[in-house]
């Protein structure tokens, strides 16, 4: 009986997240199909070069949200009512500091940016459009992070599936019109992604006035060891956000040096549909986290361990469906994205697609690793799971293994990346888990 409950409240948590993570991806992936429809493949080119950016403000959030977050449950569950909401307050506070920082970096800086991210003359004033758009919005995107991070560990997966869902519709809405009923350009599609999370903001504002509600603003200074210790615990989804930047920025510039323009904008088909792919596993580590919090505070390991068994064997069987599904339709798939049908641009898309998305399969493992270990407080476990697959391993891959095989080995960077730190993320839980259950007896 014990287990079926578990298993219930796994379930609930986990399938209303991986509904809004989808939601949430769906900014990014609608974007995509609207730039290549109605601007064309340049546009697609600049969106894929401005993508590091805007992982990396997503990345901010998830830091601030997932380890404030974290720690919020683990201290609820310990009683300590008033210390979580110092943790809350104080992580609202710092968020929307970061994101006027942000702000400013992007309304003064935008044409920087946009040279360091390999942008040329038929890409740059686009890009430059995305950047400085995106950026002055930050202090919406940072702050939705946080509030659903929160919103969810307070007992609310469901107004927090809502909140992305109905975000990620008005922004799909508003491409349409922005791109095609007013010609509005790359501006268009970055108001309409940055209009979401203010929907999203209102819609979760609502838990406030529950009665179930445990969040509260108190009066508190900023403490930087309250923050650290938050951020520690929130590293490795920033880490995990950040690396899909990184990975962008790296694949971006090589492919750019190996084929040009198109090959870019075949990436960026890849590279959008691989951000559904992992905001799928990131909606299961985003799920996992409230309730591993919950019963670590508790001090029921059982559960805990319960828990990250379905997590693994939800990812490992959703990596598989997600391979054989984009590989059976890679064809339709790249057809989407490819309204002026460039014979090159789909043969790019599509053999990338067989080849890369069978990391897909091992990605699951390490994005549910990470968020495992940092919600019982392993932080330095999880930032290695994330490091490794963010910059340790894939960096250098891609460069030596195109070197070697050319686009080819592009792709297989991404698999070998996956396959190598999923084995890594394997034997440290095993390990962790064998321990501890020795010890808890």
């Amino acid at each position: 009986m014990k287990n079926n409950h578990t298993l219930k409240t796994f379930m609930s948590y986990v399938i209303l997240n991986m509904l809004g993570m989808l939601g949430i991806s769906c900014y990014i992936l609608a974007d995509t199909y609207f730039i290549a429809n109605g601007i064309g493949a340049d546009a697609l080119t600049a969106l894929n070069l401005a993508l590091p950016i805007f992982g990396l403000m997503n990345g901010m959030g998830l830091l601030l949200g997932i380890g404030s977050g974290t720690r919020y449950t683990i201290l609820m569950a310990r009683n300590k009512k008033e210390e979580a909401n110092q943790v809350f307050s104080q992580t609202i506070m710092i968020g929307v500091g970061i994101g006027l920082v942000l702000s400013i970096i992007g309304l003064m800086g935008a044409k920087t940016i946009c040279g360091w991210l390999g942008a040329d003359a038929v890409t740059f004033n686009m890009m430059n459009s995305y950047l400085k758009t995106i950026l002055s919005l930050a202090p919406f995107f940072i702050l939705n992070h946080i509030i659903i991070c929160f919103v969810r560990n307070d007992k609310g997966p469901k107004l927090v599936m809502m909140a992305m869902v109905v975000g990620s519709l008005i922004n799909i809405i508003l491409d349409y019109v922005f791109i095609y009923s007013l010609g509005m350009g790359m501006f268009g599609v970055a108001f309409a992604t940055g209009i979401a999370p203010m929907i999203s903001i209102g819609i979760l504002s609502t838990h406030f006035f529950k009665e179930h509600n445990s969040l509260h603003f108190v009066k508190c200074k900023v403490q930087i060891s309250t923050i650290k210790d938050s951020c520690s615990l929130g590293l490795s989804a920033f880490i995990t956000e950040l690396s899909t930047g990184i990975v962008l920025l790296v694949f971006n510039l090589v492919i750019l040096k190996l084929a040009g323009n198109v090959a870019v904008a075949a990436y960026g088909i890849i590279a959008n549909i691989s951000l559904v792919c992992l905001a799928l596993f990131t909606g299961i580590a985003q799920g996992i986290q409230p309730l591993m919090s919950r019963y670590y505070g508790d001090g029921d390991m059982k559960k805990v361990y319960q828990v990250l068994k379905y997590a693994l064997c939800l990812a490992v069987g959703l990596g598989v469906i997600l391979y054989i599904g984009i590989y059976i339709f890679a064809s339709p798939l790249a057809a989407v994205f490819n309204k002026e049908q460039n014979l090159m641009l789909a043969e790019l898309a599509i053999a990338g697609m067989h080849i890369y998305f069978i990391g897909i399969i091992f990605a699951g493992i390490n994005i549910v690793g990470a968020a495992y270990l940092s919600a019982i407080e392993e932080t330095k476990k999880g930032f290695s799971i994330s490091i490794l697959r963010g910059l340790v391993v894939i960096v250098p891959s891609v460069i030596g293994l195109a070197m070697l095989f050319g686009l080819n080995g592009v792709w297989v960077s991404f698999v070998f990346t996956e396959a190598i730190t999923a084995c890594f993320a394997i034997a440290i839980m095993y390990n962790g888990y064998k321990v501890k259950e020795l010890t808890s007896f």
